[in-house]
C-alpha cells in the first residue's frame, strides 16, 4: 500500500488542485504499477483524478477549446494529472480502458460524492466486451514490438504485456469487465512453466530498479507471439449507442448539480 507520509503529501497537493484551479476533484487514485501490483521500489506514483467545474463554466460557446486535463510534472516520484468530468464521461462511452482501470483502483485517495459509485454501476451497460479486447490486443502489441523483441529488454514491460493479454483472457471468458490486479487475472493461467516463469520474474521485479533491462525470456516471448498471432484479425467494435450516453448525460448533470 501507499506509505501514510506519500498519501499525505498526495492529498495535500490534490487539495492545492482544487483551490488553485477552482476546480472539485470528484476521485483521485492510484493508477499504474502500484495499482497493478507489481510495482519496483522506486516506481512512480501515478496519481489520477477525475474532476469538475462550476456549471457556468460548461455553457460556452468556446467549450471545445477549452483546456479539460490539468497535468504537473512528476516531482518526489509523484505523477499528478487528471480529466475533467465531461472528457472523462466522454472517453467511457468509448469503453477507454484506462478510465476504466481508474474507477476499479484498489488504491482511492479522494472519493467525493456521487460519482464514481454511479460511474462502476454503468458499467454493466456501458463496458464493451468487444472494445476492451481490441485496446488491451493494441497495447500488448505495441509494448511487446516497442520493447521486447531485442535480445535484451525492459523486464518491467513483459508485466504491461502479459497484463493486457490476461485481461483479454478474462474478458473472453467471463464477458464482464476485467479486474486490474495482476494476481486476479495470473489466476487463468493453467500452464506450469509459464506460471513459475511470471512468479519467479515478479519476485525479481519487486526488488530491481523501474528501468532494469535483462535478457528476453523465451518462454513468455513464446506465449506472447502466441497470443499475439490469435488476436491478430481482432477489428474495432461498432459505433457507440446513443441510449448509453443518455445514461452518461444523466450522470454529468448530477455531478454538476452536486
Amino acid at each position: 500500500m501507499i506509505e501514510n507520509k506519500i498519501k499525505q503529501e498526495i492529498l495535500t497537493r490534490l487539495r492545492n488542485t482544487e483551490e488553485k484551479e477552482g476546480v472539485r476533484i470528484l476521485m483521485a487514485i492510484e493508477s499504474g504499477s502500484r495499482a497493478w501490483g507489481f510495482a519496483s521500489p522506486n516506481s512512480d506514483y501515478d496519481v489520477r483524478f477525475i474532476y469538475s467545474r462550476d456549471k457556468d463554466w460548461y455553457l460556452a460557446v468556446d467549450l471545445e477549446e477549452k483546456r479539460d486535463v490539468i497535468e504537473y510534472p512528476i516531482v518526489d516520484d509523484i505523477d499528478l494529472n487528471g480529466w475533467d468530468v465531461r472528457m472523462a464521461l466522454r472517453l467511457y462511452w468509448k469503453s477507454n480502458p484506462a478510465f476504466v482501470e481508474w474507477i476499479q483502483s484498489p488504491i482511492t485517495y479522494i472519493n467525493s460524492g456521487c460519482f464514481r459509485e454511479e460511474a462502476t454501476k454503468l458499467l454493466p451497460d456501458i463496458y464493451s466486451v468487444e472494445k476492451g479486447i481490441y485496446h488491451y490486443r493494441s497495447m500488448a502489441k505495441t509494448n511487446y514490438r516497442g520493447h521486447l523483441s531485442d535480445d535484451r529488454v525492459s523486464l518491467k514491460k513483459y508485466f504491461y504485456v502479459l497484463r493486457a493479454l490476461f485481461a483479454i483472457q478474462w474478458l473472453e471468458k467471463y464477458g464482464t469487465v476485467a479486474p486490474i490486479e495482476f494476481y486476479k487475472v495470473l489466476a487463468l493461467v493453467t500452464d506450469n512453466e509459464l506460471l513459475d516463469t511470471i512468479h519467479a520474474l515478479l519476485e525479481k521485479k519487486k526488488v530491481s530498479e523501474e528501468k532494469m533491462l535483462g535478457p528476453a525470456i523465451p518462454v513468455l516471448n513464446k506465449f506472447i507471439e502466441s497470443e499475439l498471432a490469435r488476436l491478430e484479425d481482432i477489428k474495432p467494435a461498432k459505433s457507440d449507442n446513443e441510449m448509453e450516453m443518455a445514461k452518461l448525460n444523466a450522470l454529468f448533470h448530477r455531478v454538476l448539480s452536486e
